[in-house]
């Protein structure tokens, strides 16, 4: 089992700490929110295209209501573990506990997104699919794992990446997080070529092959478990769990209220779905929500309203979760998200939540304006990859070709570097495009679009 007083630590990647009033946690949150990486999530798509007159979630609304709902988590849990485990824990981790693992979880959850592309999973497919059709071209440059990192490529990776690496011409331990921030998002933390459906901590993959031993140095000062070393596989980390589930409550029942929003959902069903929902979490309660329910005339108002009630409801629940299954988190043992445990707990809420699912698989996910933006992104991210991938990888570049390259920013150049190198400083040029920026290039490149840009 896992030692409650060494799975964190304050100290960071690349750099010394430093003196401040605030703690080293606390300091994570705020290098993540004045970050470039995070800014550019305002302009990437959460589930619909941003329609302008609608307001609908983009990746950074939907980072800043995970991080406000893994607050919560975290500060329900650190109380646990503080009264559960107080004659066990040492001074600095009573402190630790009960003030400032909610900030641990927070700032994750403030950047659990941060390596997801522009235009959402169609940009992560975009650039798998790339390296796939342009096997016989590629393959033989890398190695198996090198080229596995690409074929798959994966978004929870790319996080580490953003978070970890050194630009060219930057500082090193890219943003100087913590090693207990670093390691919450760690939720697939094996090598791509270690990557297994059906098993939870192995379905995607969490780091590339460039960041493996920064990965090792992170599981090493958080005391991950090691599950296997060819290929590195470890076990899931504590802390990860409450940053899933943040994230799992948030698109579940947020996805609903967008939907209600831009007119997807009858305003009565939606209504209904999250009453039962809440009825089903929390039955003593469900009267007092109707009588305030009935207060409230305004459509969306009702909707916000029954929506806090309803995350507020799986928070509580999801820390009773962790709660009843500490110890095999600890050990590394649990299977299943918080999220699956409380419906496989809850017969109701399992019903309930199954059919916000396939409501929003079916109306949601599928709206023909999602869609739509999922394959033009797709094909925005394929045609840049064609018109980076090649000439960065060419000995002897054409005078085209070496155009192509002066669009690339320096700091995105590794021209000392192996062609792995090389090709990963083009994937964090177009993968760190919001989808504006993508589409505006790719019109350009294209000569859709020509003249001087401001």
């Amino acid at each position: 089992m896992m030692d409650l007083n060494s799975i964190y630590s304050p100290k960071r990647l690349g750099i010394d700490a430093t003196q401040d009033t605030r703690t080293a946690y606390q300091r994570d949150f705020d290098r993540i929110i004045f970050s470039s990486g995070f800014r550019r999530l305002q302009n990437k798509t959460q589930v619909f295209p941003l329609p302008g007159s609608v307001f609908v979630h983009n990746r950074l609304t939907h980072s800043l209501e995970v991080a406000s709902v893994g607050r919560s988590l975290g500060s329900l849990v650190g109380e646990f573990i503080y009264k559960k485990e107080k004659e066990k824990l040492n001074k600095e981790s009573r402190q630790f506990y009960k003030h400032n693992l909610y900030n641990v979880i927070s700032s994750a959850c403030l950047c659990h997104d941060i390596g997801n592309p522009a235009f959402g999973h169609s940009g992560e497919d975009a650039i798998a699919s790339f390296f796939e059709k342009n096997e016989s071209n590629f393959k033989s440059k890398f190695s198996e794992k090198e080229w596995t990192d690409f074929i798959y490529f994966e978004g929870n990776a790319n996080a580490i990446r953003i978070l970890t690496q050194q630009q060219s011409g930057k500082s090193e331990g890219g943003m100087g997080l913590t090693y207990a921030t670093l390691v919450s998002i760690a939720k697939y933390p094996c090598e791509s070529v270690a990557r297994t459906k059906g098993i939870l901590h192995r379905k995607k993959f969490g780091f590339f092959q460039s960041e493996k031993e920064n990965f090792q140095k992170i599981a090493s000062e958080t005391q991950m478990i090691q599950e296997n070393d060819k290929p590195l596989i470890y076990k899931r980390h504590p802390f990860v769990w409450l940053v899933e589930a943040a994230d799992d409550i948030c698109y579940n029942i947020i996805d609903l209220e967008d939907s209600h929003r831009l007119g997807i959902i009858d305003h009565d069903k939606c209504v209904n779905l999250l009453v039962d929902l809440i009825a089903s979490l929390d039955a003593k309660g469900i009267d007092k929500v109707k009588n305030r329910l009935e207060t409230i005339s305004d459509k969306n108002e009702k909707i916000s309203y029954l929506r806090a009630k309803s995350i507020g409801q799986l928070i509580q629940n999801s820390a009773k979760a962790y709660e009843n299954n500490f110890e095999l988190i600890l050990n590394g043992d649990l299977d299943k998200s918080l999220l699956k445990l409380i419906q496989e707990g809850n017969n109701s809420a399992n019903e309930i939540l199954d059919k916000i699912e396939e409501f929003s698989v079916e109306n949601i996910y599928n709206h023909h304006s999602v869609v739509e933006i999922e394959n033009a992104g797709f094909n925005v991210m394929y045609e840049l990859l064609s018109h980076f991938v090649s000439p960065i990888l060419k000995q002897k570049k054409s005078k085209s070709e070496e155009k192509a390259i002066k669009l690339i920013p320096n700091q995105f150049l590794y021209e000392d570097g192996t062609d792995y190198q090389k090709v990963l400083g083009v994937l964090d040029y177009v993968s760190g495009m919001t989808d504006n920026y993508a589409t505006e290039l790719y019109r350009r490149i294209k000569g859709i679009e020509i003249g001087m840009r401001r």
